[in-house]
């Protein structure tokens, strides 16, 4: 059932994310692609020494990044500060809803925060 509402809020965050590329021009649609993705590229400051790692673990280097761009509450609290303060430039809105997006698909197929070790949690 978790599953399920993180793969109804990717769709509508996505969804989201379109219509504000649509709206707002190429730059938002572009920002809203790059922050779809973005959080993974977090698996490249460990990347020399992932041939040591076993399968499924992310090199301990580079779980704090990985986690910082993974955890849902900070896109959110962006967005929050997004609507609440005098802020007026859609493509860093439609980023927050590429960013949203991605964790939701990540929490949707079962992949979530890794262990110190580098390893899923849970």
């Amino acid at each position: 059932m978790r599953r399920a509402a993180w793969l109804a809020g990717a769709l509508f965050w996505s969804a989201f994310a379109v219509l504000e590329g649509v709206n707002h021009g190429w730059l938002a649609g572009g920002l809203a692609l790059l922050f779809l993705v973005a959080p993974d590229l977090t698996f490249l400051v460990g990347l020399g020494d992932a041939p040591r790692m076993a399968r499924g673990q992310l090199p301990p280097r580079a779980v704090p990044y990985y986690n910082a761009m993974h955890r849902a509450l900070v896109p959110f609290a962006l967005m929050v500060a997004y609507t609440v303060l005098p802020v007026d430039w859609p493509p860093a809105f439609a980023a927050l809803c590429g960013w949203i997006a991605h964790i939701s698909y990540d929490r949707a197929f079962g992949y979530g925060l890794r262990t110190e070790a580098g390893f899923q949690r849970g």
